[in-house]
């Protein structure tokens, strides 16, 4: 089956990297390809009683700087495909790349099986996990 709207989410991780080129296979399959990569970076917020803590401007410039590193490095794996578009955004990881694929009617997500965040991971759930989980178009999630 060739996909014609491909929705990659990818977070400059090993395995968003091989998420990143499975795609770029896919894609090139079928000369109507789109390819759509979501970068979404998650300012963390802590509850504390009634409070909330937001994370000092540093914080917030830190992960600025690391989404433009990561748009770098997307820039130079994509150089020779054309049919390209590049999304960041900032929210919670799995709702973002739903929303999004939503937003584009994607045909097929595709995931690394594992991100940065490995504690992430162990308390709140793999994103990859979710997506799966809650998708309505098929998921790929490559190792």
């Amino acid at each position: 089956m060739l996909y014609s709207k491909i929705l990659v989410a990818y977070d400059g991780s090993e395995a968003s990297d091989k998420a990143l080129d499975s795609a770029l296979k896919l894609a090139k399959l079928n000369h109507y390809s789109k390819l759509d990569i979501i970068h979404i970076f998650n300012l963390p917020t802590y509850v504390l009683g009634s409070s909330v803590v937001i994370p000092p401007i540093v914080i917030e410039t830190n992960y600025l700087d690391y989404s433009e590193q990561v748009i770098g490095k997307i820039n130079e794996k994509i150089a020779d495909f054309s049919k390209v578009h590049i999304e960041v955004r900032s929210g919670s990881i799995t709702k973002e790349v739903l929303k999004y694929a939503d937003e584009i009617q994607a045909d097929l997500i595709i995931v690394g099986s594992r991100g940065l965040s490995s504690i992430g991971e162990f308390v709140l759930g793999s994103v990859s996990h979710n997506v799966v989980q809650h998708a309505k178009i098929p998921v790929l999630v490559v190792k």
